[in-house]
């Protein structure tokens, strides 16, 4: 131990000691005068000063004692109920600005343990246990980021070294610069839909809800997608409710719609069919888009609003897996539910529910 130490600790129990030095004085001699003071006018006793000299040396030795033994007491007690705890919580601290997530407290069970430190070890290690789960998914999340740009980055990479070539034919040229575009759109994709649902996991978005029609958003985003279902003649089919309002914000539910309709035409096959439903119930709007396409196990269904999942790896260089996590995190914000349907071959049917006006 430091002499600094020894001297600050040494200071701590002097200050200690005179605390309880002032308190039992004033506590005994006053107990003393009282029972002197009585005893004197009971018995009719006289006191000399030698009497009185005597019992004031004897009143001050035994105060300076029993201060002595309530200090060595309440340095006991300290250690054990406060100053251990505290050492332990601010060791397990340490450890976690460190880096070390694991670290777990037990909560003191001896006899005079304060609930005050219980239900701070409580809250530590709740704590730590959400900055472990926190880390972790910051962790797998910039690794699985990492992987999935090699793909795209691989991609432009060698279609660009093929355009290097100096006879290359004009219709491989373009190919090979669709390639390098393709790969650049991918990436350029990914990172918007990453910065979206950094902000929408963050809350830096915050939802303005207004009034609108949500069958005509519907249409509107539907829209979008002719020239996808016509090129590959998929089978529209829609039953929309009119003059179905919600209070929400039309900006973020237009990338529920524009992701759902996305994922319904990528794997529906060529001639296939997309359902797209709106009704309405007293509370809730009700949306529903089905398609025919390949389906998926309930295994698969568990995970699909995962970051990054992707269960048709096939279809990877069309996605990049954060469509249905973005749909979830809006749905979530604007406290709606939604929930998929779905069997191998059978296709896959999302069903959205969100509040009415």
């Amino acid at each position: 131990m430091k002499k600094g130490s020894i001297v600050k600790t040494a200071l701590k129990w002097i200050n200690h000691y005179f605390v309880f030095f002032l308190l039992a004085a004033f506590v005994i001699t006053c107990c003393t005068m009282l029972f002197v003071s009585t005893l004197r006018d009971t018995l009719h006793l006289t006191l000399t000063s030698q009497n009185i000299q005597v019992a004031a040396k004897l009143t001050f030795w035994n105060v300076v004692l029993l201060s002595g033994i309530f200090t060595v007491f309440d340095i006991i007690r300290r250690k054990l109920t406060v100053e251990r705890p505290v050492k332990s919580i601010t060791d397990a601290a340490e450890r976690i600005i460190q880096g070390d997530f694991s670290v777990r407290l037990e909560q003191p069970k001896h006899l005079g343990a304060d609930d005050t430190f219980n239900r701070i070890i409580d809250c530590f290690n709740k704590m730590a246990q959400e900055l472990g789960s926190v880390e972790t998914l910051r962790s797998d999340f910039i690794a699985t980021v990492s992987h999935e740009m090699k793909t795209p980055l691989a991609v432009m990479q060698n279609y660009g070294t093929l355009l290097q070539s100096p006879n290359l034919s004009e219709e491989k040229r373009l190919e090979y610069a669709k390639g390098v575009t393709e790969g650049a759109r991918r990436l350029a994709d990914m990172m918007t839909n990453i910065l979206k649902l950094n902000r929408l996991e963050n809350q830096q978005i915050y939802p303005q809800a207004a009034p609108f029609d949500l069958g005509e958003q519907l249409c509107q985003c539907l829209l979008q997608f002719e020239n996808v279902w016509e090129s590959r003649q998929i089978k529209i089919e829609t039953d929309i409710g009119e003059n179905i309002r919600v209070n929400a914000d039309q900006e973020l539910l237009s990338h529920v719609w524009n992701n759902l309709f996305s994922n319904a035409f990528k794997f529906t096959p060529p001639g296939g069919k997309v359902s797209v439903s709106l009704t309405a119930t007293e509370h809730h709007a009700i949306v529903r888009v089905a398609d025919t396409g390949c389906g998926m196990t309930p295994e698969v269904g568990a995970h699909i609003f995962e970051k990054f999942y992707q269960a048709d790896t096939s279809r990877a260089t069309q996605g990049n897996g954060l469509g249905l996590a973005l749909v979830k995190r809006v749905v979530d914000i604007l406290q709606g539910e939604i929930r998929v349907e779905s069997g191998v071959g059978k296709g896959s049917a999302f069903t959205v529910k969100i509040g009415r006006c």
